[in-house]
């Protein structure tokens, strides 16, 4: 996994681009990764859309030639799981996911696959940044982040699942609420996917009472939807500036 110090040896003297959840669409991430900036992709490569495997390969190669990075994200792990023979409940995503990563031709990304999703972090921190799959919290300005396929704590849940409720929505899927946003501190902004909210196809800001902001990037690309990306300022600031609009894609 990389510690705070290697990350900031990565990216001193680059500039980044945030990816929200890619899910499979291999053609959509070319184009976000066609770019000389930094590349911080929120977690969730996998499944739903046509190539999972091909997003798997293109991230690998990204990190290979220290262009890149991704989070953990919660699909992200239950395919990691599913290969190191943990029980969990198996969804025809998955199943598709598997099956892909098990043809012949994919076999340089089945070997390579585990290590990959193993030293994905599953939060960073950069100045007043922080950067998170589904949702943040307050432990996390502390603590370090965990491997996101070991036993899932409180705050590995909270950065892999949201905030949850303990209801199931008429989908089947755990009901979700925002309440975290109210604990970012003054000044933070905190960069996630998960969560569908925007209403307009461009990534959608929340800000909370404590006076720091949400920008959640899944605009649904997989799953009907599109990829989106943020190009952050040249400069890593103390307070950040929130990306015009210009620079959501």
């Amino acid at each position: 996994m990389y510690d705070q110090r290697d990350l900031q040896h990565r990216i001193a003297g680059r500039r980044i681009r945030v990816v929200g959840d890619v899910h499979g669409d291999l053609d959509a991430f070319r184009h976000a990764a066609a770019t000389d900036r930094f590349i911080i992709q929120l977690g969730d490569l996998v499944d739903y859309g046509p190539d999972s495997a091909g997003t798997l390969r293109l991230m690998a190669d990204i990190i290979q030639k220290e262009r890149g990075l991704f989070l953990l994200g919660n699909h992200d792990r239950k395919l990691g799981r599913a290969l190191m023979g943990r029980k969990l409940r198996r969804d025809p995503p998955l199943e598709a996911t598997l099956e892909q990563i098990h043809e012949p031709r994919n076999a340089d990304i089945r070997e390579a696959l585990l290590p990959l999703l193993k030293d994905a972090p599953t939060w960073l921190r950069i100045g007043r940044r922080i950067f998170v799959h589904a949702a943040f919290h307050t432990g996390m300005l502390e603590e370090t982040a965990p491997s996101g396929l070991d036993n899932v704590s409180p705050l590995l849940s909270r950065a892999l699942f949201g905030e949850v409720t303990g209801k199931t929505q008429p989908d089947g899927y755990p009901e979700r609420r925002l309440n975290w946003v109210d604990h970012i501190p003054m000044g933070h902004t905190v960069y996630c996917g998960h969560d569908r909210r925007s209403t307009d196809g461009r990534p959608w800001v929340k800000h909370g009472r404590a006076g720091g902001a949400a920008v959640f990037v899944d605009t649904g690309a997989g799953k009907g939807g599109h990829l989106a990306w943020i190009d952050l300022p040249d400069e890593v600031r103390d307070i950040p500036d929130y990306p015009p609009p210009s620079s959501f894609f």
